[in-house]
Parts: C-alpha cells; sequence; structure tokens
C-alpha cells in the first residue's frame, strides 16, 4: 500500500488481516490522492486537512518527496483545527496526544513523516502485523504494477495478496494464480457510528473514528466490519 496521512479505517482493518503490511516508499508520488491529505469533520462537513510539500519534481519517489518549509506555521493551524473540530468529541482527552505527536514530528521527508504517522496509529489500536518498507525488498525496483506486487510477493514467500476493493480492475486473478499466489479484496462495510448529534459523514479519516470510538470499539470494527471477496468466485469469502 501507499503510505497515507491518517489513513481511513479501511486501511487499518486490511493492516490488521494480514501477515505483513508492505508500505511503498519507492513509488511515484500521486497528486489529488490520500499521500498528504485527509478529511475531517468541520460543522458536520467533510473538510480536508493537507501536509504541505516541496515544490519538487513529480518523477520523484514519495521516499524523496519533502515537507513545504511552511510546515511549521501549517502544522500548528493543523493542530488548532482539529482541537476547535474534535474538543468535544468523547475520546479527544486520549486521542489529541498521539495526533499531537504524529503532527509534531521533527521528520521532513515526506515518507519518513507518513511512516511515523501510520505506526503511531498502529500501536494506538494494538495493530500487531509488521510493516515492511517496500525499498528493503530486493526484485521489485524495475517493475510496474501487477509485476511489481508479484514480485514483492514472491520475494517475501506470499500465498496471498489482500488489497482494499477500489484495486479490483486493476489485477488479474488468474495471473495471480499461475504465480502460486491468490488475490483476494477487502471492502468495507457500511456501517455507522454517532458523531456528535450530525448526520453522519462517512469515510473520515481514521482520525475521526479515534475521537468517537473507544479503543476496544475500533478493535471490533477491525475484526467485524469488512467482508473479503475472492474476485475468480465474485462472492464473499469471510464476512
Amino acid at each position: 500500500m501507499q503510505p497515507y496521512f491518517l489513513p481511513y479505517l479501511g486501511y487499518f482493518q486490511l493492516m490488521n488481516l494480514v501477515d505483513e503490511f508492505v508500505v511503498y516508499d519507492n513509488i511515484k508520488y500521486t497528486k489529488k490522492g490520500w499521500i498528504n491529505r485527509n478529511r475531517i469533520l468541520v460543522n458536520g462537513n467533510a473538510v480536508f486537512i493537507t501536509v504541505p510539500l516541496k515544490h519538487e519534481s513529480d518523477e520523484l519517489d514519495v521516499g524523496e518527496r519533502h515537507l513545504a518549509d511552511t510546515w511549521d506555521q501549517e502544522k500548528m493551524k493543523m493542530l488548532n483545527r482539529i482541537i476547535s473540530a474534535y474538543q468535544a468529541a468523547p475520546y479527544f482527552s486520549s486521542v489529541f496526544p498521539v495526533i499531537k505527536k504524529i503532527i509534531l514530528c521533527e521528520e521532513r521527508n515526506l515518507f519518513g513523516f507518513l511512516y511515523h504517522s501510520i505506526n503511531e496509529i498502529k500501536e494506538y489500536l494494538g495493530i500487531k502485523t509488521p510493516l515492511v518498507v517496500s525499498s528493503s525488498i530486493q526484485g521489485h525496483r524495475d517493475k510496474k504494477k501487477e509485476e511489481k506486487v508479484l514480485a514483492i510477493c514472491k520475494t517475501r514467500k506470499a500465498s496471498v495478496y489482500l488489497n482494499p476493493i477500489g484495486g479490483l480492475d486493476l489485477y488479474d486473478p488468474h495471473q495471480f494464480k499461475e504465480n502460486g499466489v491468490e488475490l483476494c479484496f477487502m471492502k468495507m462495510k457500511d456501517f455507522e457510528y454517532k458523531q456528535f448529534s450530525n448526520a453522519y459523514v462517512p469515510f473520515l479519516s481514521i482520525l475521526d473514528v479515534m475521537m468517537f470510538n473507544s479503543v476496544d470499539q475500533i478493535r471490533d470494527y477491525l475484526h467485524s466490519q469488512y467482508e473479503l471477496i475472492k474476485p475468480s468466485e465474485g462472492n464473499a469469502l469471510y464476512v
């Protein structure tokens, strides 16, 4: 998976399900994605928070990009915005120190900053899955898309590759089968939790989930609020 800034719950459901979770650092940064931004709840609406980046070449990998020089000022504004949005949330007092530690991290390399944030959330949620940085794995650097994934699976001796449902059209299950790897997809179920007295706004940052749910409740979501789909059969394997 690409590294994302405070990604949604499904990212951590996937992480919790697997034996190893590979995080890409040697993959191109994509604009208008979720690598350096996410959405939080502000006055009942979904609003973006963004980590600004230096103006660098679009050809650089995520591991070669850096946070903007303005981040020292911007991060305080982001923290204040989060305080304003969530200070009345039921778990603010336990969650905010984690978020503050993430945002005040001194790391200026984009991947280093994101990896630290993902690991902090992982620890808070009690997820035991080891994280593996993609550049530490041999044999896939010159490959693209499906071939890259299969090369990583081969090196790590994986028998199953699990991907979010958004990648359903990206991979050929027969190609994976020929390489001795079973291809499966995870889809987060549609469910709601209470967000103040507002109408529910789905698919926000994990920050939102943490502010309104205890760790025990989130761990229940990690284990129950998803289904696994095997594309060759088109049906759920596990609910």
